[in-house]
């Protein structure tokens, strides 16, 4: 294999934001859109199990490692097809995308700020934050089959977008490789602020905030949280939101909360925080499930602990391993289920497990 460069045995600890993972059997990282094909060919012919990597942001990778090809979409390139519709290489990284949308006063992506990982990654789970989604923003998403090696075109209607989701994640996630997404912004210096916490933010200044502080104020938001990486700061070493916030119906959310205050959680008249998600459903805010398990900000267990400044993000600290980090939020998980009869789903992508 001449292009990409194929290596041996890479420790994929360095190629994700929590830093733990071991070797994969193969690795190679793809510049263009050749070396995506040959690749994806090559692991085909061989029969090796095939995984691709962004900006390895969302993604957990066991101690052992991974038994086939670790591919690294590197892909670069922005290229404006008109003055509001860009379309993107997979290998770019995201956030220098969203400021130099925000800079040409391109509207949709500013409250996406601030998140980690590559262009290519955001619409597989469909990325969202501060009440915007990113698969509202695109137009289409340039993929490669796996199975047939064919290169084509998706509009968003095939892209299949839900809450945290797309036909490229779940049963499907095996199907393609994302090549580049396109993106339909708006030609418009006016942000749309929906989301309670980014409102009560900026205050006075909300209903008349341009994009740059509205990205300036989701980026002070996201760091106090320690949701910006920082090499500086030991708790940005997080894969981000470790649990996906439940989108439920009405009679499920009362049983919850009902739950709730036989727990004492809430008292008889408190009542569960919830958010409208379309359709008649609800959204409950997993770090308040998490935290009235029981689980306080700050809790560590080895040398795993959930964030002092937010309960959904899991932190590594030094020395930890995958097989740790695993462990806590599986305890996590089975502590909330205990409690409120509710199974959180992880957000991470879990390699080699």
């Amino acid at each position: 294999m001449k292009s990409p460069l194929l290596q041996e045995n890479v420790t994929l600890a360095p190629f994700t934001t929590l830093g733990v993972g071991g070797p994969a059997r193969f690795f190679c990282e793809a510049a263009t859109e050749s070396d995506v094909q040959e690749a994806v060919g090559l692991a085909r012919v061989k029969s090796w199990p095939l995984f691709v990597l962004g900006g390895g942001s969302n993604v957990l990778a066991s101690d052992s490692g991974f038994p086939g090809l670790v591919l690294r979409v590197a892909t670069r390139g922005v290229k404006a097809i008109e003055s509001d519709l860009l379309a993107v290489s997979a290998g770019e990284d995201w956030d220098s995308f969203v400021q130099l949308s925000v800079e040409k006063g391109l509207a949709g992506l500013e409250c996406l700020s601030g998140i980690p990982g590559t262009v290519g990654g955001t619409p597989i789970q469909n990325v969202g934050a501060y009440g915007a989604e990113v698969g509202d923003t695109i137009a289409s998403v340039r993929v490669l089959s796996r199975s047939s090696g064919e290169i084509m075109d998706l509009d968003r209607q095939a892209c299949g977008f839900s809450y945290r989701g797309s036909i490229f994640s779940g049963a499907q996630q095996d199907r393609f490789v994302v090549l580049g997404v396109t993106f339909q912004l708006r030609a418009d210096p006016r942000p749309r602020i929906a989301y309670p916490e980014l409102m009560r933010f900026l205050g006075e200044k909300a209903a008349s905030a341009s994009l740059a502080e509205v990205r300036q104020a989701v980026m002070q938001i996201r760091r106090g949280k320690g949701m910006i990486l920082d090499p500086t700061d030991p708790e940005s070493r997080t894969a981000g939101s470790f649990f996906k916030n439940p989108v439920l119906d009405a009679d499920r959310c009362a049983s919850i909360e009902e739950a709730a205050r036989q727990l004492g959680v809430l008292d008889e008249a408190g009542s569960m925080p919830r958010f409208a998600a379309g359709s008649g459903c609800l959204k409950i805010p997993a770090a308040w499930l998490i935290e009235g398990a029981g689980f306080r900000k700050g809790f560590r267990k080895g040398h795993v602990a959930i964030s002092s400044r937010h309960a959904l993000a899991l932190v590594a600290l030094a020395g930890a391993t995958a097989a740790e980090v695993l462990d806590l939020a599986q305890e996590i998980r089975e502590r909330v289920e205990e409690r409120f009869g509710l199974s959180l789903e992880f957000e991470p992508v879990l390699i080699g497990f």
